[in-house]
């Protein structure tokens, strides 16, 4: 039945993959044709075509490496300049580039253009004002962004958010003393646990501390309270069985590890974790899906935003990170990179693993699915060609060209090329390949361990 579960979760985010790699290029082609530009092509995949079908214009159609997606359009490039001894020709020698790069670049020219007719004058990619090509090219990461907030939103809203409550879930007879802290049973030398001699019990729900009220999904309130007061008396008041009751009790002083935002210890730079004396009251929380407003939902998708920037800023360093685990003993990053076979395991874990219930799992795919999108959406925003930010830098620098043109009144000022940058385009894509490669060997042999 696992084996069954974990195939059916790689199926799951294979489809949610599909799924954003083809509205992806919908982002692109819609405004596309809005702007009147012609595009003979909308294909899902590489290689082989599989399947295909003609409406309008364009040819739609899914390939046999389902490794991505693309619309051709027509005009990407402006046509060759005559070259030297042709009609309009400039009279100087090519240069080193020129003649190293020329013939590379006057084929995909060539090849990128075949489909130009007469009839597509004046409705070229490279002929569009500024503005619509920068739609043009932006509309496939905005339609990731909208399918990250999109699920995350639903994940949120719908399913919540695994949230620790006010309501107890334990309460601890005493406190462990470093000299017994692997005994099970409480001794006559341990102190009393302060919750316990406060008459607390499992499934009280403490509604305020010291006078301020604290709401269901607001447990940290609370303990940051009781670790900033030891040895002082600390208020509560709670319900029990629908009854409201008071007490007083006095956190105990003693080591604690320190805790990130999320509530994760923090290690130090010897390795072991982070110790602070803070007061401690020997209780803990119940933790709860709690729906949240939609009014949170930007927060968290910022913050996710925020940490995938981090990663593409920090890449070559994480790409580092991951060889020394994937040819080493180090453990993976389980917030670094991974592949799109990594990401295909870890839904196949997520799926099969027993002590996660049917809805949770099902949120967590969409959770995923959606964390997705925005990495795609963060990634094609990448100022190097091939990526779409490319072809917005591109276009940018056109409207600048066009712009200061105008404004001293130059003529013959010819569009960027963006065709001349294919040897740097080589080279990224080449890295990415690379990358990609690393990625899959990683996520095969030394994947990042959830359980």
């Amino acid at each position: 039945m696992s084996a069954v579960l974990f195939i059916l979760g790689v199926l799951f985010m294979v489809l949610a993959i599909g799924a954003s790699i083809a509205l992806h290029e919908v982002g692109h082609l819609v405004p596309a044709k809005l702007f009147g530009l012609r595009v003979p092509q909308y294909m899902i995949g590489f290689g082989k075509t599989l399947f295909s079908l003609k409406r309008g214009e364009t040819q739609y159609g899914i390939k046999m490496l389902p490794l991505g997606g693309y619309i051709s359009m027509v005009g990407m490039y402006p046509p060759r300049p005559a070259a030297e001894g042709e009609p309009g020709a400039p009279r100087k020698k090519p240069n080193l580039f020129q003649r190293v790069f020329g013939q590379m670049v006057d084929d995909a020219r060539s090849q990128a253009n075949e489909n130009v007719r007469p009839e597509d004058e004046g409705r070229m990619f490279y002929q569009l004002p500024t503005y619509k090509r920068i739609i043009i090219m932006l509309g496939g990461p905005f339609m990731n962004l909208i399918l990250g907030f999109v699920l995350i939103g639903i994940v949120l809203t719908s399913f919540g958010v695994a949230t620790t409550t006010t309501t107890v879930s334990e309460v601890y007879k005493c406190i462990a003393t470093a000299e017994n802290a692997d005994q099970t049973e409480c001794s006559a030398s341990d102190p009393a646990a302060p919750a316990y001699e406060a008459g607390l019990l499992p499934g009280d729900t403490i509604t305020s501390v010291n006078g301020m009220a604290v709401a269901q999904g607001e447990w940290n309130k609370l303990t940051d309270v009781i670790r900033e007061n030891p040895g002082q008396p600390v208020s509560l008041e709670y319900t029990r069985d629908g009854a409201s009751h008071s007490t007083t009790m006095t956190p105990y002083l003693t080591d604690r590890p320190v805790t990130d935002a999320n509530g994760y210890p923090v290690k130090g730079a010897d390795g072991g974790y982070e110790m602070a004396k803070v007061g401690f009251v020997g209780m803990s929380s119940t933790v709860e899906n709690l729906p949240q407003p939609i009014s949170e939902v930007p927060g968290v998708v910022g913050t996710q935003l925020a940490n995938i920037g981090t990663v593409i800023l920090h890449l070559p360093e994480r790409m580092a990170d991951v060889a020394r685990a994937a040819f080493g003993n180090e453990e993976r990053d389980p917030n670094g990179p991974v592949s799109i076979v990594g990401v295909g395991r870890i839904a196949g874990e997520i799926s099969a693993e027993d002590s996660i219930s049917v809805g949770d799992k099902f949120a967590t795919l969409l959770s995923l699915a959606g964390g997705l999108n925005l990495a795609l959406f963060a990634f094609n925003l990448i100022p190097l060609l091939p990526l779409d930010g490319g072809h917005v830098i591109g276009a940018l620098y056109d409207g600048l060209k066009r712009t200061v043109a105008r404004i001293f009144s130059l003529k013959n000022v010819k569009p960027v090329d963006t065709i001349k940058m294919l040897p740097l385009t080589y080279v990224v894509v080449v890295a990415m390949l690379a990358m990609g490669g690393l990625l899959i060997y990683a996520d095969i042999f030394k994947p990042i361990q959830l359980f």
